[in-house]
């Protein structure tokens, strides 16, 4: 089938890789307001060609929002101004109940299906597009009733391609579990990064004493904040509840240290040892 991404950077490049790589996409679509990136994407034969909002919808069967989630919810109601009844529109955006939201009464709500890759990194831009990025990860479709089966179909199809296993669940439990797995996982790394920057002055010491440990925690810190910035402002109200939970964790361990109770410390890194029998 022919499709149109919208947003051709990391995300959108790497599932246009891999459904070129599976024989699901025929013509591959670019729209991109960075032509910067539309260049890469087709020097990377990412994309066939670019096209603009209009043609791009015009002429395909499926469309892709691959954009931060702030401009998905402004975009879509659009988006779908725009398809026919037999074209299927996805997004892949980190929170779903906002952007879900922003259609709940649009006439074609049905061709819409609210899709979200459990996969990303701190790179961006179509040069950071992989096309195994998915493989094994969680593809988590949000309130599958509300959307046509045709259209379902079609993007159960694409997750398949993408090699990815299939979650159902709605937009709220969707925000709720994601600002517990990956969204305080964001800020906790912004926050070591800011304090390390703040304490410790020789960038040079960093760079030569920094350990494994600590690189692969700050890692997420690299992540450009127009796309994480919307996603705290869109899932606020479940990110404060994580962060508090968080603050409140890291008290029980300054109050350890601070009272010399070593056993307590010791019970405390005990119960956070349970997480090896979770993620193998």
């Amino acid at each position: 089938m022919k499709i149109s991404i919208i947003g051709v950077g990391l995300i959108g490049g790497s599932m246009a890789l891999k459904l070129r790589e599976k024989n699901i996409a025929s013509f591959i679509y670019g729209i991109d307001n960075n032509k910067e990136h539309i260049n890469e994407a087709l020097n990377l034969k990412i994309i066939d060609a670019e096209a603009d909002l209009e043609q791009g919808i015009k002429d395909s069967d499926l469309i892709i929002l691959a954009i931060p989630v702030d401009a998905a919810r402004k975009l879509l109601p659009a988006v779908l101004d725009l398809v026919s009844d037999h074209q299927t529109v996805m997004d892949a955006g980190s929170t779903k109940a906002g952007i879900v939201g922003a259609v709940k009464n649009h006439p074609k709500r049905s061709r819409y299906v609210a899709f979200h890759p459990m996969w990303g990194t701190e790179n961006s831009g179509p040069k950071s597009a992989i096309a195994e990025s998915f493989s094994g990860k969680a593809g988590v479709i949000c309130n599958k009733e509300e959307s046509a089966e045709d259209a379902l179909n079609v993007v159960e199809t694409v997750v398949n391609a993408l090699d990815m296993h299939m979650i159902y669940m709605n937009a709220e439990d969707h925000d709720i579990h994601t600002a517990y797995i990956s969204h305080i996982s964001h800020i906790t790394s912004y926050a070591l990064a800011n304090t390390v920057l703040e304490k410790e002055r020789e960038e040079e010491t960093i760079f030569q004493l920094a350990s494994s440990g600590f690189s692969s925690t700050v890692r997420l810190a690299k992540s450009h904040p127009e796309m994480w910035v919307p996603i705290f402002k869109q899932n606020k109200e479940n990110v404060l509840d994580v962060l508090n939970e968080h603050i409140t964790q890291l008290r029980k361990f300054k109050a350890a240290l601070e009272k010399e109770n070593y056993e307590y410390l010791e019970e405390l890194i005990t119960n956070a040892n349970r997480i090896r029998g979770i993620l193998r």
